[in-house]
């Protein structure tokens, strides 16, 4: 009888991996808390959040108890003409959190259609209100998605290289700072009359290798946007629900998007949901008697009453004060570590937004996604019980929020015993007393 790898390699396709040298897949047959577990009996902590969705930890009883219920209640009923309480619940619950002029919200299924969505919504306001305006802006090195709208407004590479004659025209401007950022505003002013929406990942750039830049310089620049009439789109679908150390980026900021995408943490990981909200204004752009005018755009599964419910749970788990105290907590404990990476030899541009940790392993190969130093890492860190998935020789962390201090404390020196591995360690722990 073939096991669960050999079962896996004969039908299964798996995301960003080249399947002819990729070795087996590990079969992982429970998640509890930070750990995950494979089929035989080894457990990983889980420090990247299964792709940065697991807030609360895996296989979180709270949600689970709320999917059960509801799942005895309503499983799925068509969004087009129908609503249902956990819907409409979530939204309300979301739109209390987000800047004052967020007021309406549309489901759809992950964070690549909640972009989708988005530029639909801002492409098609400009229409319906009659105004020739089709340049959209966005960020170097962004990434929103691989569907081909949210491909198109992410940086072109090699991912998106095969699609690149497809993919629509998109002007890109580099990351703002105090250097750049009068450069920027005279590049956009160039093109203010055409350009329609400047979508963005706030604060960081996931994807791209945890890149960071500052709340101050991204208001400056939406300041400037607002009084051109360029329509915002902010992707919180990494940085939402606690990543940045608040709810979400937008509570560093003092300038409020037009539009805003959520995915990944909505759910607790628990479910795939997307989520799209906009302001009165852009919804008060497709209120017409003309059916034409409508936002014709949905999924088979749009506002899921389970993953509604699964959204709901972990909002409220996220809501309480112990969550709200292992964030800070997290932030903390990443601040006192990065005192020990700027020492060690083979580290360098060390950075940190809130839970979000990363730095770079100096190496003297290209510094991009397929830099082999990420595999080598990461075949060490698993190795060692710890799911870590570099980008490239980038390595970041992004726990889930119920991760304990002593948990933390042993993926740190784990990353240190690693680092030593080629070249010199660097003191840990950290005194208690050094963590004030």
């Amino acid at each position: 009888m073939y096991n669960l790898k050999e079962r896996d390699k004969a039908v299964n396709w798996h995301p960003y991996t080249q399947m002819k040298t990729a070795g087996d897949a590990i079969p992982i047959v429970k998640g509890k808390g930070v750990y995950l577990y494979d089929d035989e009996g080894k457990k990983y902590i889980d420090a990247v959040s299964s792709w940065w969705v697991t807030l609360h930890g895996h296989a979180h009883p709270y949600i689970a108890e709320r999917i059960s219920q509801q799942l005895n209640t309503l499983e799925q009923v068509i969004f087009a003409g129908f609503t249902h309480e956990p819907a409409v619940q979530l939204s309300e619950n979301l739109l209390e959190l987000l800047p004052e002029n967020q007021k309406k919200v549309f489901y759809s299924d992950n964070g690549s259609t909640a972009v989708e969505v988005a530029l639909k919504m801002g492409i098609q306001y400009a229409y319906n209100l009659g105004k020739e305006k089709t340049k959209i802006l966005a960020f170097k090195e962004a990434y929103h998605g691989d569907t081909f709208g949210a491909m198109s407004v992410s940086g072109r590479s090699v991912w998106t290289k095969p699609f690149g004659s497809m993919l629509f025209e998109v002007v890109f401007i580099d990351t703002p700072n105090a250097e750049n950022i009068e450069r920027l505003k005279a590049e956009i002013e160039d093109i203010a009359e055409e350009t329609v929406c400047f979508i963005y990942e706030p604060l960081v750039q996931g994807a791209a290798g945890m890149l960071m830049y500052k709340a101050e310089h991204l208001d400056e620049l939406m300041k400037f946007c607002r009084n051109k009439e360029i329509l915002m789109i902010q992707d919180e679908v990494f940085t939402g629900f606690g990543r940045t150390g608040k709810l979400f980026a937008a509570d560093h900021l003092t300038e409020a998007p037009d539009i805003m995408c959520f995915s990944k943490g909505l759910t607790g990981g628990t479910m795939p949901m997307g989520i799209t909200t906009c302001s009165q204004m852009i919804f008060n752009a497709f209120l017409s008697d003309d059916k034409y005018k409508t936002l014709f755009h949905g999924h088979s599964f749009t506002a899921n009453p389970l993953a509604c419910t699964a959204a709901l749970a972990s909002m409220e788990l996220l809501l309480k004060e112990e969550t709200l105290i292992s964030i800070d907590r997290i932030s903390s404990q990443h601040t006192d570590f990065i005192k020990v990476l700027e020492q060690h030899p083979n580290v360098r541009n060390v950075r940190q937004t809130g839970t979000i940790l990363a730095f770079e392993y100096k190496t003297e190969q290209n510094t991009s996604y397929f830099n082999e130093t990420g595999k080598i890492l990461y075949d060490e860190f698993l190795q060692r019980g710890i799911i870590i998935r570099p980008l490239g020789n980038i390595i970041y962390l992004v726990p889930p929020y119920c991760i304990t201090s002593e948990e933390l404390d042993f993926i740190y020196q784990t990353i240190l015993e690693v680092l030593s591995l080629f070249g010199e360690p660097a003191h840990f722990p950290i005194d208690a007393a050094d963590r004030g």
